[in-house]
């Protein structure tokens, strides 16, 4: 399987996505196209994943609308898709849901609760990381997959072959520094979760993280799924 990733800004990467990649023998490949402007074909994905960005799916920038091209594409072929904050926003405007500001800005670990039992193996609640302060609608025919304390549309499962979720699991470690030591100053205004850097940095990633990120990878790219 070729894993297509469009990756946005230095500090969001795919993280426990290519371990799970690695242990399936796939091949990853990474596209920076706010920086080169490079897509992948639909022909060249068997699955594609959207990371976070700073951006809004609303700015009015060509490779955002070509990436969302290129989301219609793989959703008429029913091929994979996962998306995380900025991605499943991406995922939302094409199935025609709205992308708005959320009622509070989140930053930092909070708990996250799922919403219904579309994919086997998540617990009914998990602590995640939170860097958002826009949210999107449920698209028509999706089901809401987790919520928060503060923002109730945090996920969604459509077709069972497309997941998105405006929190992050997908982080390890190493990742979760890279994001926080270089984006210092995004907790510290408004931050409706009240945590700063060194808050974030403190706290453990929850070992649970990577297993359910690996349980949705796994049910969106079952061939039961596709199509």
């Amino acid at each position: 399987m070729r894993i297509n990733v469009l990756q946005h800004t230095p500090n969001e990467g795919p993280g426990t996505i290519r371990d799970w990649s690695r242990m399936h023998g796939h091949e990853l490949w990474v596209y920076h196209p706010e920086t080169f402007g490079h897509l992948p074909s639909a022909g060249q994905t068997d699955l594609l994943v959207i990371l976070g960005a700073p951006m809004s799916p609303n700015d009015d920038v060509p490779w955002i609308h070509a990436e969302r091209e290129l989301i219609s594409q793989l959703l008429r072929q029913g091929k994979p898709l996962f998306g995380a904050c900025f991605g499943a926003q991406q995922i939302a405007k094409v199935l025609g849901a709205p992308v708005t500001k959320a009622p509070y800005k989140e930053v930092g670990w909070a708990p996250v609760y799922r919403q219904c039992d579309a994919i086997a193996g998540i617990p009914q609640k998990l602590t995640a990381l939170h860097w958002h302060e826009e949210m999107f609608g449920i698209p028509e025919g999706a089901r809401l997959l987790f919520s928060s304390d503060l923002v109730r549309n945090q996920g969604f499962i459509y077709r069972e072959n497309v997941v998105g979720l405006q929190f992050h699991f997908e982080p390890g470690a190493d990742e979760v520094r890279e994001i926080a030591c270089n984006d210092t100053a995004y907790p510290l205004s408004h931050n409706d979760l009240h945590q700063s850097t060194a808050d974030i940095l403190a706290h453990p990633v929850p070992a649970e993280n990577k297993a359910v990120m690996t349980a949705i990878l796994d049910h969106i790219t079952d061939p039961v799924n596709q199509g």
